[in-house]
């Protein structure tokens, strides 16, 4: 598993696979020759990019005659999200605890403090909404 999310980082670590995915969330299913204009990158390359991606999961294709449209998988993005929201550098853990030694360094403390909580009141709320919209 944990290579599996190290393959994730490395698929994502290249700018273009990064703008053909936010193209394809702007602007829905185009095909390898559009993403190509639009993106200022040979179709081939862009070709590449595409069947790595699709690889990882993260766009899908369903050929409509000649033409074959990709579009970022939605449910796969979440799922990325996730994971890179998991991701902690901070020191708690995944907690969600509150970092005492950004606090111990602070000058400010009750600034720091107040981030915090801004923070904390802004998941809860995005938490709420969600508990709304599956109402």
């Amino acid at each position: 598993m944990e290579s599996k999310k190290a393959e994730l980082f490395k698929v994502l670590s290249v700018e273009t696979r990064i703008r053909i995915i936010e193209l394809l969330k702007q602007k829905g299913p185009l095909g390898a020759n559009e993403m190509s204009e639009m993106l200022g990158v040979t179709p081939s390359a862009v070709s590449q990019h595409l069947k790595i991606l699709k690889y990882a999961g993260l766009v899908r294709n369903e050929r409509k005659g000649y033409w074959i449209p990709y579009e970022v998988d939605p449910v796969a993005l979440e799922k990325c999200g996730e994971l890179l929201s998991t991701v902690c550098t901070c020191g708690c853990e995944g907690t969600g605890q509150f970092r005492e030694a950004e606090l111990n360094e602070a000058e400010d403390k009750v600034a720091v403090l107040m981030k915090y909580e801004k923070e904390l009141q802004e998941e809860l709320q995005r938490v709420r909404t969600r508990i709304e919209d599956l109402k």
